[in-house]
């Protein structure tokens, strides 16, 4: 198939640069890209039925979301391949990343396989699996990293059930780095971490709610950071959410250890007094920090000490959150409504639409190896159309996610989806 964008304004995060131009996709990859918004080119060579008018609205390639839950098998009735894939694709988002924390979780070939062709079947987006480090995520004995890698796995995690052996997981680290395998650590200190539903601070004391420290988050990757120098493993920190990690994190980097780190949009754009009056669609893991939290990874998001922004779409049901804050369950939906929640520090002035998407889709896709996030001659024509600029207020039970357990219920965002292509066909089109 063959189709022309043209008058569109080029996000690309390559060159850092926003820019008039035009895009021919071919075969499922851009085969030219153009300088000009209104390339010469008959219709002989492109039928006026395969141009699309962008109208001035920007072009980037497609997000790359990282740490993406989906909720086969076990929990399907939360979220399954086909509706991740709607909400997915309606949120731009062209290739999503799961993880494998579901019941029973993804530790074996076989599963692996399992979940491939359930994706393969129902998904209209490019779906990528992570499998667990040890077996049933229980931290004691490590999968077979490379049966795994074999049957399709691109990283190795435990979520958020953090190794507490160190041993177990320096040997794991060790046969990762043989392997060449990438492993993605959740940083916290499990024992000071555990049980807590907000960060320790004179908030969470009045709200009688039970805290941890910003220095779990901080112990945590000093731990992983200090396997990482002894193994030379490839290291991914899927979150990174506190001022006091970031020097080690910047340290980790200056010393040449192949690390990058992400964070998530919720700790972007909320803070710990969203919490307000016990909201639990607003109780995530690790739980939003301080506001001074907030505009440091923000900070380092556009530096590039950060590398990797994600969803962590994480579905939950009604009965997971109308419990009171202590018990209900973390996590929220965030494939649908990454992209016009994260317009808002591009409103702001925090962050310019290249910085956007060198996060939302060049960096993912390098850190696993992927030729997307790229608006490149060559390159996958997985691209997302939007319109920063355009107003709307969030309905949850419009989005696409089986679950809708959203922070940003009623919330005034600026910045639509307009259309998003995988492999250069159209899989959504705003209506």
């Amino acid at each position: 198939m063959t189709l022309l964008l043209t008058n569109a304004r080029l996000v690309d995060p390559e060159t850092g640069t926003v820019a008039p131009g035009a895009l021919l996709l071919r075969n499922g990859v851009i085969a030219e890209r153009f300088d000009t918004p209104t390339p010469d080119i008959g219709t002989d060579h492109v039928p006026q039925d395969n141009r699309r008018d962008a109208q001035g609205k920007c072009v980037a390639p497609g997000i790359v979301d990282i740490g993406v839950k989906i909720c086969e098998p076990g929990e399907r009735h939360k979220e399954s391949y086909g509706s991740a894939g709607l909400a997915a694709a309606a949120g731009g988002v062209t290739t999503i990343v799961t993880r494998p924390d579901t019941a029973p979780a993804i530790d074996t070939p076989e599963s692996l396989e399992f979940i491939r062709r359930r994706a393969n079947e129902a998904a209209p987006v490019h779906v990528l699996p992570m499998a667990a480090l040890t077996k049933g995520r229980e931290g004691r004995e490590m999968t077979e990293i490379g049966f795994l890698m074999d049957a399709g796995a691109v990283a190795f995690t435990d979520c958020d059930s953090v190794v507490r052996d160190t041993k177990v997981l320096s040997r794991a680290m060790t046969y990762a780095r043989a392997l060449g395998a990438l492993i993605v650590g959740h940083p916290q200190e499990p024992n000071l971490s555990a049980g807590a539903a907000t960060t320790s601070g004179k908030f969470a004391s009045l709200r009688g709610l039970p805290a941890v420290s910003p220095m779990a988050e901080r112990m945590g990757i000093d731990r992983d950071i200090a396997l990482i120098e002894m193994t030379g493993v490839r290291y991914h920190a899927d979150q990174i959410t506190t001022t006091r990690a970031l020097p080690a994190l910047e340290r980790a980097k200056r010393n040449g250890f192949d690390v990058t780190a992400g964070v998530s949009m919720h700790h972007l754009t909320l803070n710990e007094y969203d919490v307000a009056d016990y909201r639990t669609f607003f109780k995530v893991k690790p739980p939003l920090r301080a506001e001074d939290d907030r505009h440091a990874v923000v900070e380092a998001v556009k530096s590039g000490l950060i590398d990797v922004i994600g969803s962590f779409h994480t579905p939950q049901d009604e009965e997971s959150k109308r419990l009171p804050f202590e018990e209900a369950a973390s996590g929220a939906v965030g494939l649908e409504t990454l992209l016009p929640v994260l317009m808002r520090l591009y409103h702001s002035g925090d962050l310019d639409l290249p910085t956007l998407f060198r996060a939302l889709s060049l960096n993912p896709a390098r850190r696993l190896g992927l030729e997307c996030g790229r608006l490149a001659k060559g390159a996958p024509a997985d691209l997302v159309l939007f319109d920063p600029d355009k107003p709307l207020v969030l309905d949850r039970f419009k989005l696409l996610s089986k679950s809708k357990n959203t922070p940003f219920d009623g919330a005034r965002l600026q910045g639509k989806v307009l259309e998003t292509f995988v492999s250069g066909t159209s899989v959504y089109r705003s209506p």
